[in-house]
């Protein structure tokens, strides 16, 4: 009898966890409060509930005999996962205390002072709070509500009248009626990534990544413009950062699941932000699979039915270094509009280093105002892996030179591009 999955989410990169469950033969069931959410349109069948009703989400699961749950690719649906799980006796990787810890940004500044891990200066304020400035913190600052990830809500402020009128939009997007602010990282410094997997409570340090953010967006949140595989900080990180972690990871008692971590670099200092608890819209699974041989998303797919999270010789396969490759994510971001003319896509699809491309949008569609500034305006999301740095820097520009995305009226739509990589940073002697 086919096994049926529900999985929470009908973003475009759950859309891709719906295709490869489909593809292992399973029924797969999703839920989303959006009746045209992308991961809905492959899926074997959908319900429109929102994905933090969990009473009713357990009564379908028991309804049409599910078999487990899963969570997609968004934060937020975390912790209700957990709720539903621990309601129908099924599998789920995320323990309460890890919930708390990975799945609010004060649960996690909580948890990092605990552990004496560096995290970036800054204050809550909630909906019963005096609007008052972090002392010691001088402006620009960041604003942003502690439970919604994809930069929705977050704005930097660089005086005192927008940041009262700032923090009392964002409260609104915040269900638990608290926003954090912070001090704003500016182009001073670097941002960079880790991936860790979680079996059977050892934590694997699986990938390290630097980022590459657009500025040109004014206050709105930095968005990614593309990442490079593996980090110029990994060894230092290794050093300095990764034995905090662990020691977190064991007091959190994490025993699976997959982890990503983002952290600003300012003089080698390492300020941790930003965890995400499931797989990631970056996708570093994507790699991965493609270079060390093990899919996260089978994974978690398996372990929901069985409690089992990744084969036996997992630990050989994983290599944080990549086996001395280079992998790239390069995003595509778009000004608001409607899409009238796309070139050179499948041009991109066919080029022998791409691993897979994400696609967002099409012809015709339109990149609204509101999704500016938020993780909603990229088009596509394009992988690559490479002998070298200097391959990676090579294809960016060739890519560069191939798509082309118009307006209607014959206007480029794409923002701005990845820059290639500091060749010298990524070179190992």
């Amino acid at each position: 009898m086919q096994k049926k999955l529900i999985i929470l989410g009908g973003n475009p990169e759950t859309g891709v966890l719906v295709d490869i469950a489909e593809s292992m033969g399973i029924y797969t069931i999703v839920i989303d409060p959006n009746p045209n959410a992308p991961a809905k349109k492959k899926a074997s069948e959908t319900h429109d509930i929102d994905g933090f009703d969990v009473d009713k989400i357990v009564s379908v699961a028991k309804e049409r005999k599910v078999d487990a749950v899963l969570v997609g690719v968004a934060d937020i649906l975390v912790k209700p996962y957990r709720e539903i799980c621990e309601k129908l006796n099924f599998p789920c990787y995320a323990t309460e205390k890890a919930v708390e810890a990975f799945c609010s940004k004060d649960g996690f500044k909580r948890y990092c002072e605990k552990y004496g891990i560096q995290d970036i200066p800054g204050i809550y304020l909630t909906n019963d709070s005096e609007i008052k400035k972090p002392q010691n913190i001088n402006y620009p600052l960041m604003v942003k509500p502690v439970d919604s990830g994809g930069g929705v809500g977050v704005k930097i402020c660089r005086d005192d009248e927008d940041y009262i009128a700032t923090v009392e939009n964002v409260l609104k997007y915040s269900k638990k009626g608290v926003v954090l602010v912070e001090k704003y990282m500016d182009t001073n410094c670097d941002d960079m990534a880790v991936y860790y997997t979680f079996r059977n409570g050892i934590p694997y340090l699986s990938a390290t990544f630097d980022r590459q953010l657009t500025r040109l967006q004014g206050d709105s949140s930095p968005i990614a413009l593309g990442t490079v595989y593996p980090s110029k900080y990994t060894e230092s990180f290794v050093k300095e950062v990764h034995p905090k972690l662990c020691k977190m990871f064991e007091g959190l008692n994490v025993k699976a699941g997959v982890l990503c971590i983002q952290f600003f670099v300012e003089n080698d200092e390492f300020y941790i932000y930003d965890p995400g608890f499931r797989l990631q819209g970056e996708a570093p699974h994507i790699h991965l699979n493609a270079i060390n041989g093990f899919d996260h998303r089978k994974m978690l797919i398996n372990y929901a039915f069985t409690g089992v999270f990744g084969d036996d010789d997992f630990p050989q396969k994983n290599d944080y270094k990549f086996r001395g490759k280079s992998a790239s994510s390069i995003w595509i971001l778009l000004k608001g509009g409607e899409i009238d003319k796309i070139e050179g896509v499948d041009e991109i699809k066919s080029h022998k280093n791409v691993v897979f491309v994400v696609e967002r949008f099409k012809v015709g569609d339109t990149v609204e105002n509101a999704f500016l500034g938020t993780e909603r305006q990229i088009i596509y999301r394009i992988y690559v892996n490479a002998d070298s740095i200097i391959e990676i820097n090579e294809i960016i520009e060739n890519f560069k030179n191939t798509l082309k995305v118009y307006d209607s009226n014959g206007e480029n739509m794409i923002l701005e591009w990845l820059q290639p990589w500091k060749e010298k940073d990524y070179i190992i002697d």
